[in-house]
């Protein structure tokens, strides 16, 4: 059997014993979890699947992109402000790594990007074009998804107990509407990443879900354990970007990286607990979308936990979009102020 198709085998045994013990996002944190063990302490050479992670990004962003409806968007807009708020409060958050990486002698470059609560790939391409350190970067995004995913969707599910039942019927399967808008997304994902878009195979089929739900009024779902399975790529390909070698390469920036994250996640906590007085936007919903994750890993959680998944979706991608649109400019000004 060839080594890539033990990665997917593993994954799913993570998933499936993750589950049986009720652990919130199982099949994503159980197949990060056993991909990650196997190849630090057994030390398998478990490699991603071609293809796999985007092919989890497209199932999971098509799900996401259901939960709106043309009443929750109006919600979404009239909270706009409040949202953009939060977003450009969690871009924030950054300053904690910068100002811990800084002080441990770590290159202007290499602290700002790899503190930015961006995409791990556009973030080490901003990085490369500045002169940081591609690797640092790559790692510190790394483990800071690492730990959003492990740490988030336990505390949240401690704090709210399990999510209620959905109903029976909650959501249509009309399997036709369903298979079109798959195509769709799919079609737009490839659109993207022909013009190097971010992150365009979960944003692409959210965006043409969410279109389609909003549009048709319906209320539509993707058949049961299409979410798990999504979850299960994902994870299992993410698994894949952890080894010995980047534990035990630097250790001390591994600490510094962990820290900063744990204290960007408890400011963003205080951001929303001060902007939930400001609206009446529900705050564990607030505090959610504010964590400094991604959009899929905090979606699902707020799937899973029943909160508002197109707020939270809304906060991740406003967040995404100020990082990317602010990232560089705001270095770059940096930059020109400390050599003048």
């Amino acid at each position: 059997m060839p080594k890539g198709w033990l990665t997917p085998l593993a994954g799913a045994a993570g998933g499936a014993l993750a589950s049986l013990i009720g652990w919130p996002l199982p099949w994503m944190v159980g197949s990060l979890l056993a991909v990650i063990l196997l190849r630090c302490l057994a030390g398998l050479d478990l490699r991603e699947v071609p293809g796999a992670r985007k092919g989890g990004q497209w199932l999971v962003g098509t799900g996401i992109g259901l939960h709106f409806s043309p009443a929750v968007l109006q919600q979404v807009l009239a909270h706009g402000g409040l949202l953009l708020a939060g977003a450009l409060l969690t871009s924030l958050t950054c300053l904690i790594g910068i100002h811990l990486l800084r002080a441990a002698g770590h290159d202007r470059a290499t602290a700002f990007f790899a503190s930015m609560p961006g995409g791990a790939s556009e973030m080490v391409n901003l990085g490369q074009r500045n002169g940081a350190q591609a690797g640092e970067v790559a790692a510190a995004q790394s483990l800071r998804l690492l730990l959003v995913v492990l740490c988030v969707p336990a505390l949240f599910q401690c704090w709210l107990g399990a999510a209620p039942a959905l109903a029976p019927g909650a959501g249509t399967v009309d399997v036709p509407l369903l298979a079109l808008l798959l195509a769709g997304g799919a079609g737009l994902a490839l659109l993207g990443q022909r013009l190097r878009q971010p992150n365009p195979w979960l944003l692409g089929p959210i965006l043409v879900s969410a279109l389609g739900a909003i549009l048709l009024e319906r209320n539509l779902s993707l058949p049961a354990g299409t979410s798990q399975v999504g979850q299960w790529l994902i994870g299992s390909a993410l698994g894949c970007h952890f080894s010995r070698e980047f534990f035990r390469r630097a250790p001390r920036f591994v600490a510094l990286v962990l820290l900063a994250t744990l204290l960007a996640m408890l400011a963003a906590a205080l951001g929303a607990e001060a902007l939930s007085w400001l609206g009446a936007l529900d705050h564990r919903a607030l505090l959610l979308g504010m964590m400094p994750g991604g959009i899929a890993e905090l979606s699902l959680t707020a799937e899973a936990l029943a909160l508002s998944v197109p707020l939270i979706t809304g906060l991740q991608v406003l967040r995404l979009l100020c990082v990317l649109f602010l990232a560089e400019p705001l270095f770059r000004l940096w930059q020109r102020r400390h050599q003048t």
